[in-house]
């Protein structure tokens, strides 16, 4: 008999894992989704100018691709088109519950199984398979007096539709890629845009391109070209962008190239002062946009570096004084230090997630954390990109979890073993070593120890290939 499983969130990690089992006759699983619809952060991110900076062929599922992208770098809403497409193609809906928060799940030792809660009760599963993503919960500042603001204010992610920006006095807090997304187009509506910038970005340029009709038919009517193109995009990040993070041989160039690109698009020396980074190139998430530059040499917009103190009725204060605003958008990213939060969660012997991961989230190979049986993780600790595609690294993931099923099914619940987990830990720790996220600047790639608990720091080929197969001797198992 299958397991029954219990996934958590329909984006595309939930999406995949509902698809490859459906696809390998296991239809004894339950999506359970908080939102409305499917799509996760591309349902949830409707910010104007929303989009993605990987190449469209190579964001998508390999296993279902998609020969309509009109785009080299797709939009928001072009990609939750796919997810929903997906959705419908493989008959996921019967099997999603929209509106559906998970609030917890417990490890009934007893039985062997996991007890999910959720506002309608509480249901036994198998196996839960966590699927909410690193992106997934707004991060919004802590600055004193927020609640005084008068006008409309919301984070990027929870972008108001309702307020109108036309010729109104606008405050941009943060400058990372979502901001360097929404910031042209706020530009041109709004009547005066403060950005407020903490730290500058290293920024590459875009190079976005249609896919006409003619190439599109061609990618649908001769598989083999798009399975190329898909290849080649592949290849060329890991053997040119991957280095460059790992203080390779491309470090250099691509700084020299963002430099470039910076004189080329702001030729005021004052404000490309302002723009230039004092860290290394990719210790923090780089930008790639070609449209944000240009917004913020307009007349009608001003970098502001000044430290912010406060929030008042009228708009930001900084140590200079009082910038004036109707509106402010919090573009300040994402809580990424605790994958699984809120839901609570209670492994054997009664052990909570949130304390075993008190200093840092990690899990064997990013997907099993010791002492939670039969619980599997996608887009967990360490395995974020920073130069490929995350959808790689979920499809790595997902063949993994199918396989860990087969075990579980024959020999009960299955449980990584401690020493695993520490072997684990100190190859990363030996291969973080060389990673330039070690170097001096803050990201959201690192908890508040200064850990990195979110990037994987080796090429997306090698993940792959270390998750083949689960290794039986990694794990302990009931019977």
């Amino acid at each position: 008999m299958s397991p029954t499983v219990a996934i958590i969130g329909a984006g595309f990690g939930g999406l995949c894992m509902a698809i490859q089992l459906q696809r390998a006759g296991v239809d004894s699983y339950t999506i359970f989704e908080a939102g409305a619809g499917v799509g996760g952060t591309w349902r949830d991110n409707t910010y104007p100018g929303a989009g993605c900076d990987i190449p469209s062929h190579l964001y998508s599922f390999s296993f279902e691709k998609y020969s309509s992208w009109t785009r080299r770098y797709p939009g928001q809403q072009e990609i939750l088109r796919y997810l929903e497409m997906c959705a419908d193609k493989y008959g996921l809906r019967p099997k999603i519950r929209l509106n559906t928060a998970v609030t917890g799940a417990a490890f009934d030792e007893a039985l062997g199984r996991w007890r999910v809660r959720t506002a309608a009760g509480e249901e036994l599963f198998d196996v839960v398979v966590s699927a909410v993503g690193q992106l997934s919960r707004p991060q919004l500042p802590d600055i004193p007096g927020m609640s005084s603001f008068l006008g409309p204010a919301f984070h990027s992610a929870r972008w108001d539709h309702s307020a109108d920006l036309t010729g109104r006095r606008v405050a941009v807090i943060g400058s990372g890629s979502s901001a360097a997304q929404l910031i042209p187009r706020v530009a041109e509506a709004a009547g005066h845009l403060d950005v407020f910038q903490r730290t500058p970005n290293w920024v590459i340029p875009k190079p976005d391109a249609t896919f006409g009709p003619a190439l599109r038919t061609a990618f649908r009517y001769v598989p083999f070209l798009q399975r190329g193109y898909r290849e080649w995009i592949h290849r060329y990040v890991e053997a040119t962008l991957y280095p460059a993070l790992a203080g390779g041989w491309s470090a250099e160039a691509l700084r020299r190239h963002a430099l470039d690109h910076l004189r080329a698009q702001v030729p005021d020396p004052a404000l490309r002062a302002k723009l230039t980074p004092s860290y290394p190139i990719g210790c923090k998430r780089v930008v790639i946009d070609s449209e944000f530059y240009p917004a913020l040499t307009r007349p009608d917009v001003d970098v502001v570096t000044d430290r912010i103190t406060r929030i008042v009725p009228g708009g930001v204060e900084t140590a200079a004084g009082l910038r004036e605003a109707d509106v402010i958008v919090y573009a300040t990213g994402f809580q990424t230090s605790d994958p699984l939060a809120p839901v609570e969660v209670t492994g054997r012997g009664g052990r909570r997630l949130a304390e075993a991961w008190r200093e840092g989230a990690e899990a064997y190979l990013g997907i099993a954390v010791p002492g939670f049986p039969n619980l599997f993780l996608l887009y967990g600790p360490n395995t974020n990109l920073g130069h490929n595609s995350i959808i790689f690294m979920i499809e790595c993931q997902v063949r993994y979890v199918l396989g860990c099923l087969a075990h579980i099914a024959a020999r009960g619940p299955m449980e990584v073993r401690p020493e695993a987990m520490a072997a684990w830990r100190r190859n990363l720790d030996r291969a973080m070593a060389d990673m330039v996220w070690q170097a001096g600047c803050t990201s959201w790639y690192k908890n508040a120890a200064g850990r990195v608990t979110n990037n994987w720091p080796a090429t997306a080929t090698l993940y792959r290939r270390i998750t083949r197969a689960p290794r039986p001797a990694a794990f302990r198992f009931a019977r």
